[in-house]
């Protein structure tokens, strides 16, 4: 199984989403976080599964939330590129492609 690494953008990403959960409520911040490391979890497993959005980033919905885990396969990891929410400026981070 490949490492799973996040670039810092990601990571600044999902921290400002779990804060905005985290004002929602406590609770809803757990949950969302379980499901983001659950989903890394799955794409650890079988990075292969999930669509290829454009070549070579593969997508992996959050359920039930509305984001996507953005990654590529790289021969030594899976380099996590965006934790994207869906209705946010598509494509971003592809340069807004």
């Amino acid at each position: 199984m490949l490492p799973v690494e996040t670039i810092r953008p990601a990571l600044e990403e999902f921290r400002e989403s779990l804060e905005w959960y985290e004002v929602q409520s406590e609770t809803a911040a757990i949950q969302f976080d379980e499901a983001v490391q659950a989903t890394l979890a799955k794409i650890a497993s079988d990075p292969y599964r999930f669509v290829i959005v454009d070549d070579p980033f593969r997508a992996c919905s959050v359920v039930p939330y509305p984001f996507r885990i953005i990654y590529a396969i790289e021969p030594e990891r899976i380099l996590v590129v965006a934790i994207a929410h869906t209705s946010r400026r598509p494509f971003y981070w592809h340069g807004g492609k």
